[in-house]
């Protein structure tokens, strides 16, 4: 039983002419006949009672009627969710993110794509950039929001800066420099150091050893956690200073006072990136919005 098949007998049985189903099929009268005798010989069972003056479906026409309807339906469902996949309508999309950079806009970003493509199942992670190279490695995820690849890597993915970060250093409010809005870096000499774990970020931890280092000091690191979080949290109790982006001001703060860097000029982009052999449908629309939507990111993590 062939679509073809199987429209000729539909149009036959809603018809109840040979000769009217020929004409909405354009086609001819004999050959819906032969669709007709053909499809009975496959199914040994007669599904019209006909005579020259009129057609009647049998018990067995009207069971196969039924299920006949849909099966088309079926079909042009299938049709149109092929097309709707190719054009990523629909699909799953999984997006790895740093939370102490994304958190912010990553809500409103996601809304608003599934609101313009509900069909597509968004899996969102939070995960460190050492996690998320690893889950890239694994195919585990299709696009992730990260501080910029490493070097030897940068050939592998393509990416899009969305917004541009700036390093600030974080005191406690009872520390001496609480009551100033902007440092020299220098003036954190001598002070016990948190910094988030290289392991997790290799590039930012190396960036502010650097910029100490041409502050004419080298920083006493005491701690390296792996979350952003525990990091606001040891500062506010008092277990030493940080630095760090800008951007983990949106997290709970409470106990703590962030300080602009006097010439501390350095950008810290946070990027979208896509492996390039990914051929997943569903990220071009995601990408593009994004993209879209960069002057308000941007605007938002400036707030």
């Amino acid at each position: 039983m062939d679509i073809k098949t199987l429209k000729s007998f539909i149009s036959v049985a809603e018809h109840q002419s040979f000769s009217a189903a020929a004409k909405q099929l354009h086609t001819v009268q004999p050959a819906i006949s032969r669709h007709i005798a053909q499809l009975e010989e496959s199914l040994g069972v007669s599904l019209f009672n006909r005579n020259s003056r009129e057609v009647v479906i049998t018990s067995a026409g009207k069971q196969l009627l039924n299920h006949g309807h849909k099966i088309l339906a079926l079909i042009e469902e299938a049709k149109s969710n092929a097309k709707r996949a190719e054009q990523g309508e629909i699909g799953t999309l999984k997006v790895a993110h740093l939370p102490s950079a994304c958190l912010p806009f990553m809500a409103k970003l996601v809304n608003t794509f599934i609101n313009k493509f509900p069909g597509v199942h968004v899996n969102l992670y939070e995960m460190s950039v050492s996690q998320q190279l690893e889950a890239f490695k694994n195919q585990q995820i299709d696009i992730s929001f990260s501080r910029p690849m490493p070097a030897s890597l940068t050939t592998d993915y393509v990416s899009h800066t969305i917004f541009n970060d700036k390093l600030v250093a974080v005191v406690n409010q009872q520390h001496r420099l609480a009551g100033k809005k902007s440092i020299n870096l220098a003036e954190l000499d001598n002070e016990e150091f948190i910094l988030f774990n290289r392991e997790e970020a290799v590039a930012l931890f190396d960036e502010i050893v650097m910029m100490c280092n041409d502050a004419g000091f080298s920083p006493n690191i005491v701690s390296q956690p792996s979350h952003m979080q525990t990091l606001l949290t040891e500062v506010a109790s008092g277990l030493g200073v940080a630095i760090g982006p800008y951007c983990i001001r949106k997290q709970h703060t409470e106990g703590c006072h962030f300080l602009m860097l006097n010439q501390a000029d350095k950008l810290i982009p946070v990027q979208l990136h896509v492996k390039k052999s990914n051929q997943a449908a569903t990220v071009a629309p995601f990408v593009e919005l994004t993209i879209a939507m960069k002057q308000e990111i941007e605007q938002r993590m400036s707030e």
